[in-house]
């Protein structure tokens, strides 16, 4: 390494994390409420509950005594699919084909996993948040609870399917 020498302090360049802009993420803001009124609201019999982070949600015509069972981790998981990493619409689109796809083999009960959220800043967890508005959405799915803690806790759902005739 000859001819080589060290740079004095202020000759080094300094690099700062580039941040969004405030339009940027005031566009973004503004493209999630267009997607919120365009796919309809959550609101309705169905009502989605959140106790802590625990979350779950049932159709009104899922039987109590199933949706117990699916609360304490009594069906068997049939597949599964890691939403990790993946941005907004990544995961929705990747969500929305494996819901399809197990609905089309016949599962029963599968679990989807989308992370606690804890880096996730001020917003909170955003991936968390967006998996169980598209989940309550969508007809295919009749439940949905929070996993048990061997399964991912809070950082993973366990989704119920309606079955296929």
């Amino acid at each position: 390494m000859r001819g080589v020498r060290r740079l004095r302090y202020e000759e080094r360049a300094l690099h700062r994390r580039s941040r969004p802009s405030t339009a940027a993420m005031t566009r973004a803001a503004r493209q999630e409420v267009l997607r919120e009124s365009l796919h309809g609201s959550d609101d309705g019999p169905d009502a989605l509950e959140q106790l802590g982070e625990e979350v779950s949600y049932r159709r009104a015509s899922l039987p109590e005594r199933t949706f117990r069972r699916l609360r304490r981790g009594r069906f068997r998981i049939e597949d599964e699919t890691d939403l990790h990493g993946l941005t907004l619409d990544q995961a929705r689109s990747q969500l929305r084909a494996f819901i399809a796809e197990a609905t089309a083999r016949g599962h029963g009960c599968v679990r989807v996993i989308h992370g606690k959220g804890l880096r996730s800043g001020p917003r909170g967890p955003v991936l968390k948040t967006g998996v169980q508005r598209w989940l309550a959405r969508w007809d295919e799915v009749l439940a949905f609870v929070s996993a048990r803690a061997r399964d991912g806790g809070s950082g993973a759902v366990y989704v119920l399917l309606r079955r296929r005739r």
